[in-house]
């Protein structure tokens, strides 16, 4: 059963992490690559490079997920972004807030299932 779920969640993170990374190049979900919010944080879009290079990890991240490789450097990358998610949809714009939901729980799972790749990270004086 654990395994069932593991792969439903990393299929999952999968698809919506392709989808809306192809969608930040080609609008055709018809939502919009990022919501408006302060004037401080639109400023940051005025360089281009930033939303090209967050919808190019979506994208390579979105792909190695299905392609079930990589997965703690993926897991790595992807959680400052869904965490950014998260937060946004939660105190900004709440329209899109289940889905929100569901990738954090999906990406908590998984970062469950890995924990043995992490534990490391902790290491207080790791061995050379």
């Amino acid at each position: 059963m654990a395994n069932i779920l593991m792969h439903s969640s990393r299929v999952l993170l999968g698809v919506i992490f392709l989808a809306a990374g192809i969608n930040g190049y080609f609008v055709f979900f018809g939502l919009e690559p990022f919501v408006a919010t302060s004037p401080e944080a639109m400023a940051l879009f005025e360089f281009d490079y930033l939303l090209i290079a967050e919808k190019t990890l979506e994208i390579f991240c979105g792909v190695l997920l299905l392609c079930n490789q990589y997965m703690p450097l993926t897991l790595a990358v992807l959680s400052p972004i869904i965490a950014n998610i998260f937060l946004l949809h939660l105190f900004l714009d709440l329209s899109l807030l289940p889905l929100a939901i569901i990738l954090v729980i999906s990406h908590s799972f998984l970062l469950y299932w890995y924990r043995k790749s992490f534990l490391s990270l902790l290491e207080r004086k790791p061995n050379p």
